[in-house]
């Protein structure tokens, strides 16, 4: 189930000593919190424009069934005016399929340009979370490193050569 503003918003992270600032930790998920809202409401947007968009397909479909229905009834109704009913019906086809193909046209462009935006997204989240995932190592390495024994036996050799001073 993916993440929504609210998981990232209510998540706590363990306290550890040295740990990462928190206020700079929570500026940074109240911003991720933002950007992901958009996002969501971006695509919630794009979502409600492709159903509408077909449901306009779907009208301009019935339409064209429609006109086709009319133009066989008016051709069986009025057998003497035939001729010029035959050429108008055809004009209005041909009217109807270009605008129905205008239409899908328009359709398909605008779900080709969606889905690219989708996919553009997509490799930028990827992206992040690459990026995310070697910040979280490099600091693990750094915590991992021998340093930190020699920065606490330094430490220690210290306290004991000032107690031996002293006595």
């Amino acid at each position: 189930m993916p993440l929504t503003p609210l998981d990232i918003h209510n998540k706590e992270f363990t306290k550890k000593w040295k740990g990462y600032d928190e206020d700079e930790v929570n500026e940074f998920l109240d911003q991720v919190i933002k950007d992901y809202e958009m996002v969501i409401r971006e695509k919630n947007d794009l979502q409600e424009q492709v159903n509408q968009l077909n449901q306009k397909i779907g009208h301009f479909t019935n339409i064209e069934e429609t006109l086709n229905k009319s133009i066989l009834i008016a051709q069986e109704t009025a057998e003497e005016l035939k001729g010029n009913a035959s050429k108008e019906s055809k004009l209005i086809i041909k009217e109807a399929e270009k605008n129905a193909d205008r239409i899908i046209n328009e359709a398909l462009t605008k779900s080709r340009r969606i889905s690219m935006d989708v996919e553009e997204l997509k490799k930028q989240a990827k992206v992040f979370r690459t990026r995310l995932k070697m910040l979280v190592e490099a600091q693990l390495d750094m915590i991992e490193t021998d340093d930190w024994d020699q920065l606490f036996d330094a430490e220690l050799g210290e306290d004991l050569e000032l107690e031996e001073s002293e006595t």
